[in-house]
């Protein structure tokens, strides 16, 4: 009987996902891996092996669609121990000309996705008295660049769900780590990807300048992505992971540098913030 490990990924059909997808199972775990369409997830991945690995098709817009696929993973495996949830894409533009659609089906995709999956696992975990959830954040979502505003807010609010959601499960023997990366070489940035807006008002120029930076960056972006799923694999295996884990070298400098800043902001109005409690 095979006891390995049993991970349940999602979006795992290109990029970050894919490439832990592939490493898990090259290392011997079962994985239960997410995507839109199972058969491009499948030829994608390049291996048949009905004992270890388990490609579904979920819409991750729909509760009951996650929620059999946790009951697909749990009769095929018979537990899961790992849940890295990954789905996700990128939005960049001004606030002002994103559509209120696209807004909404961003914090579809990259937070309610995130939440659905959690809420459809945890009583699975729960019962095991065990298991890791690893939420896939962003450097984006503590040190936010200009035109990156919705995405930022997402990414931000799938940090602030996994703090608390470990604290609400710790009891149950349950970890959670938000693992917040800065450019890693994924396809982040291509048209599959990336939900972009022109800029069109006048002015808005660091908007359209960091565009452009950011852009011209593809495919030569400095984070590796066969080390961080390395990383995501250990992870796993420590008896305490971190709760927050930034990734790569641009993401541990922007954030020690708004740590700083934050830090000397609140100490600088420090009279102002306690003066509105009652005497």
């Amino acid at each position: 009987m095979n006891t390995s490990k049993v991970w349940y990924v999602t979006g795992a059909s290109q990029g970050l996902g894919l490439t832990l997808v592939k490493k898990l199972l090259d290392r011997g775990y079962r994985v239960a891996a997410t995507s839109r369409d199972a058969r491009t997830l499948s030829q994608a991945v390049g291996l048949i092996d009905r004992d270890r690995f388990l490609p579904l098709a979920v819409d991750l817009s729909n509760q009951d669609c996650i929620d059999e696929s946790i009951q697909q993973t749990i009769v095929a495996f018979g537990r899961i121990d790992v849940v890295v949830n990954n789905a996700g894409y990128g939005m960049t533009g001004t606030v002002e000309e994103i559509t209120g659609q696209d807004i909404r089906n961003i914090f579809n995709v990259n937070v309610l996705a995130t939440i659905d999956v959690v809420k459809s696992v945890l009583p699975l975990m729960r019962s095991q008295r065990s298991g890791y959830i690893i939420n896939i954040g962003s450097v984006a979502g503590f040190v936010g660049a200009p035109g990156w505003s919705v995405y930022s807010a997402t990414k931000a609010a799938v940090a602030a769900f996994s703090e608390v959601i470990a604290l609400d499960v710790k009891e149950f023997g349950i970890k959670v780590t938000v693992v917040e990366p800065s450019g890693f070489r994924t396809g982040f940035l291509t048209k599959n990807s990336l939900a972009l807006t022109e800029t069109r008002i006048e002015g808005y120029e660091a908007v359209k300048n960091t565009k452009d930076r950011y852009l011209s960056a593809d495919g030569q972006q400095p984070g590796d992505p066969d080390r961080a799923v390395e990383i995501f694999i250990e992870l796993a295996e420590s008896p305490k992971p971190p709760m927050h884990l930034f990734l790569g070298n641009d993401a541990y400098n922007r954030a020690s540098e708004k740590l700083a800043d934050m830090a000397a902001e609140l100490e600088r109005w420090k009279s102002t913030t306690t003066r509105a409690d009652f005497n």
